[in-house]
């Protein structure tokens, strides 16, 4: 690749995670000569650290959108998915530990309902039928059925793959050094050239596009030996929407995934302010404590690996999906925080909507990265600061 002359191509991709390998493989089916640059290989850093789960949520009618859109999208593409993908739908079962909670997952239940989401509510008794190993005296839960688990590395790679097949570009090793106004600068001085460059760097994201609102997040998960049936449900308690609203505070919560390797991944803690990538290992003894309390005979499985990875966040938990104000050739794929697996595949959905001029399956708006520009960030921070105090 010369360095004096740019390479052209309709859409470069920077950044090869799940969202990334996602926009470029959307992009491509719309017939774009697509580049998808990624400094390791698809599927690393934080896809490679994520629990993989593709959850339907509520904290907004935007969330929803975003999160059920992508979900009929996952559901739509597993057949084609390789083995490796480990797609299955266990479901996701929210567990009350009290009646207040309970009464929550009533409302989820109704809420869902009006939505066309399938789910039911389960008593304390039902509740520990679905999972014995559940400490008893739990007060329910609720069973959202259609909730599936991916493994996101091999996902993200078959995606990448699917894209190549139908003629994208795939830079592995290289790192995107700048990308503005129609030109992505690598690390080794080489030069792509599109009408439309695409930052899908996740929590990276602002050293490309300098000043977007996108914050690190660390995370903890540990991954245990094989213990098949030990679990049968993504289980996480309610609570937990309380901990992931956390912005001021470290804070864990239960959040536990059977894999069908029959290993069990334990999650989850969220710290601000912290992009050391080391375990913090006070906050690890935490999450694995919130875990047996939920979970008494977990304190007894073997764990074998323990990670973290770095979410990327945005002040309204809302990701940025569409171009930068100032200029018409930069677009963001980036701050899904937690929900970059589940809705990866919307995100890309709306991208290539927006590049072909084709009517969106959703509403684009609420994503928008404008949002943020001063004009218009005094309506939107009134509107998201009641989200903050949850």
């Amino acid at each position: 690749m010369s360095l004096s002359a740019p390479q052209s191509c309709d859409v470069v991709v920077a950044g090869g995670g799940i969202v990334g390998a996602a926009c470029a493989l959307a992009c491509a089916q719309q017939g774009l000569h697509v580049a998808l640059v990624e400094r390791e290989f698809p599927g690393s850093g934080a896809t490679a650290a994520g629990m993989g789960h593709i959850v339907v949520m509520d904290d907004s009618e935007a969330q929803f959108a975003l999160t059920r859109r992508s979900q009929q999208l996952w559901q739509a593409l597993s057949s084609t998915l390789p083995s490796s993908a480990e797609y299955e739908t266990p479901g996701t079962l929210w567990v009350a530990a009290d009646d207040e909670e309970l009464a929550e997952a009533a409302r989820k239940n109704v809420w869902l309902a009006g939505r066309e989401v399938p789910s039911r509510l389960l008593s304390s008794r039902e509740l520990a039928a679905e999972e014995p190993n559940l400490r008893p005296g739990l007060a329910g839960g609720l069973l959202v059925l259609e909730d599936a688990i991916v493994y996101p590395p091999a996902a993200a790679l078959h995606l990448a793959r699917q894209a190549q097949s139908l003629g994208a570009t795939l830079l592995a090793g290289r790192s995107v050094t700048h990308l503005a106004d129609g030109e992505a600068t690598l690390d080794d001085g080489s030069r792509l050239r599109a009408p439309r460059l695409v930052n899908a760097t996740g929590a990276d994201a602002p050293h490309c596009t300098p000043g977007i609102p996108v914050k690190k997040r660390k995370g903890h998960l540990a991954i245990t030996d094989r213990y098949p049936g030990f679990v049968h449900h993504q289980l996480v308690e309610l609570g937990y929407l309380k901990s992931a609203h956390s912005v001021s505070t470290d804070s864990v919560a239960f959040n536990v995934q059977p894999r069908q390797t029959g290993q069990i991944l334990i999650g989850s803690s969220r710290q601000y302010g912290n992009e050391d990538s080391a375990v913090d290992h006070a906050l690890l003894a935490a999450m694995l404590q919130r875990a047996t309390l939920y979970l008494p005979a977990i304190a007894s499985l073997s764990v074998l690996r323990v990670w973290t990875g770095f979410r990327a966040a945005t002040p309204d938990k809302l990701p940025l999906i569409g171009p930068v104000p100032g200029d018409p050739t930069l677009w963001l794929a980036t701050g899904h925080e937690g929900l970059g697996i589940t809705t990866a595949l919307a995100t890309a959905e709306l991208l290539a909507a927006a590049f072909t001029g084709a009517t969106p399956a959703i509403a684009p708006e609420p994503y928008l990265p404008a949002r943020f520009n001063p004009a218009c960030n005094q309506a939107h921070n009134q509107e998201a600061a009641p989200q903050e105090k949850l």
